[in-house]
C-alpha cells in the first residue's frame, strides 16, 4: 500500500516566480518542490488547460496553464521525488460547477465527434509527459464535474437540494457526459497504469454525490458504466459542510461504489488579512463557519483534523488530501485572470490579483508557515 497522500496544486509556481516570487523556510531562500518533499509533500497536482490565450496571444494569467508550462512543473516534481496527479480541465481556462467551457478550437464539435477529440488529447498530453519523462500517477478526467463538463454538450441537470435529486427530465444529460468521461478514461488507460479519478465539488453533500455517481456508474445503460478508480472530493469548510458532514460521506461512498477517496482540494486560512492590492476570498467571518481560527495554529488544526478524517474510511479507501495553491504568493503581477481570460470565461469582475494568499502555507513575504508541515504529515 502507498504511503497517504500529502499532495499539493502548485500551478501558479511558473507565474509567481517570473514574477520574483522567493520561499524561504528558517531564512533561507529554497527551491519550492524540493521545500515542499523536504516537508513530506509526496504528491503534486497540476492543473493543464487546452488553449489558455485569447486570439491574439494573450494570456489568461492565473497561472497560463499550457501544456508547455505543466510538463516544465511536472519535471521538477518528478525530480523532488513527487508522485503527480495530473488535472485536466478539458477547457481553456478555470471550470467549476459554475462554468465548462468548451475550449475555442473545439466549439464545432459534437457527440461522437467531441468524444473523439476528448480520447485524443488526452492521450496526446499523456505522450507528451510520457516523454519528457513526467508521466502522471493519477489522472482527473474533469475538474469539479458536478454539472457535467464540455458544455452544453456534456451539461447535465442541476442537483436540487431540496429536493435531493438532479432537475428536469434529460435523461440522456448524463448519457452525453459518460460517453465523453469513457473516452478520457480509455485514452488514460491506453497510455499507461495511471489511475483515473472522478471529482466533484461539496464534499460534505452526501446526497449529491450518490446522486451523481449512481449516474454515471449505471452499468444497466450501455452509455453509462463509466471506468474509474478514485472519487475526487473538494471540501472548504467554510463553504462545503463540517467535518462530520465529509466524514459521513466519504464512509458512504467507500462502501456504496468500493472506491478509494480523495480531498482533492482543500485549504484555510492563516490570517483574515489582506496583501496589499489582492483581494482575499476568505474574510474573517467565515472562521465562524469554518470552525477553525483564521491563524497558523488554526490552519495546522484544520490540516490534523482533516487527514485524521479521511484517515477513518474504512478498509484504508481514504487517500489523503490534496492543498489547493499553498504557495501563491501575492507578488505583483499575479492574479487569477487577465482581462482576456475574464472574458473568455464571462467572468468580468474588477477584482484581480490573488485571492487566495490569506490561504497560502507560507507568509505574504514567502516564509514557511508551521502548517506547511502539518500538511507533510508532521504530528508535532
Amino acid at each position: 500500500m502507498l504511503p497517504p497522500i500529502r499532495g499539493a496544486d502548485v500551478s501558479m509556481t511558473a507565474e509567481i516566480e517570473e514574477r520574483g516570487a522567493v520561499f524561504r523556510s528558517g531564512g533561507t531562500e529554497r527551491e519550492l518542490l524540493g521545500l515542499l518533499a523536504e516537508n513530506g509533500v509526496n504528491w503534486i497536482r497540476l492543473r493543464l488547460w487546452v488553449d489558455p490565450r485569447d486570439e491574439d496571444g494573450n494570456p489568461y494569467m492565473g497561472g497560463t496553464n499550457d501544456l508547455e508550462t505543466t510538463i516544465a512543473l511536472a519535471r521538477r516534481a518528478k525530480a523532488a521525488g513527487q508522485r503527480l496527479l495530473l488535472d485536466l480541465h478539458y477547457s481553456d481556462f478555470w471550470t467549476d460547477p459554475k462554468k465548462q467551457s468548451t475550449p475555442k478550437s473545439w466549439r464545432h464539435l459534437k457527440g461522437a465527434d467531441l468524444q473523439a477529440r476528448v480520447h485524443d488529447w488526452t492521450a496526446e498530453v499523456l505522450a507528451a509527459l510520457d516523454a519528457a519523462d513526467a508521466y502522471p500517477d493519477m489522472v482527473q478526467v474533469g475538474n469539479e464535474i458536478t454539472n457535467g463538463m464540455l458544455w452544453p454538450e456534456g451539461r447535465t441537470p442541476k442537483f436540487d437540494d431540496g429536493d435531493r435529486a438532479f432537475e428536469g427530465e434529460d435523461v440522456a444529460a448524463f448519457d452525453r457526459l459518460a460517453g465523453l468521461l469513457k473516452a478520457g478514461a480509455a485514452a488514460v488507460r491506453e497510455s499507461g497504469d495511471a489511475t483515473v479519478m472522478l471529482h466533484l465539488d461539496f464534499g460534505g453533500a452526501n446526497e449529491l454525490y450518490r446522486g451523481w455517481f449512481d449516474q454515471v456508474s449505471d452499468t444497466s445503460s450501455a452509455a453509462r458504466g463509466v471506468d474509474f478508480d478514485v472519487i475526487g472530493l473538494s471540501y472548504y469548510p467554510y463553504w462545503h459542510g463540517t467535518l462530520k458532514d465529509l466524514g459521513e460521506n466519504l464512509n458512504d461512498l467507500a462502501g456504496r461504489y468500493g472506491k478509494d477517496l480523495l480531498v482533492a482540494e482543500t485549504a484555510y486560512a492563516w490570517t483574515g488579512d489582506e496583501p496589499e492590492g489582492h483581494h482575499q476570498v476568505f474574510k474573517p467571518p467565515m472562521a465562524e463557519t469554518g470552525g477553525y481560527e483564521a491563524s497558523p495554529e488554526g490552519q495546522t488544526a484544520f490540516l490534523r483534523d482533516l487527514y485524521a478524517t479521511v484517515a477513518a474510511v474504512p478498509e484504508g479507501r481514504g487517500l489523503g488530501i490534496v492543498y489547493w495553491e499553498p504557495a501563491w504568493l501575492p507578488v505583483p503581477g499575479t492574479t487569477w485572470a487577465s482581462r482576456a481570460g475574464m472574458e473568455y470565461g464571462d467572468d468580468v469582475v474588477d477584482e484581480a490579483g490573488n485571492s487566495w494568499a490569506n490561504q497560502a502555507l507560507f507568509d505574504f513575504d514567502g516564509n514557511a508557515l508551521p502548517s506547511l508541515r502539518a500538511l507533510g504529515g508532521a504530528t508535532g
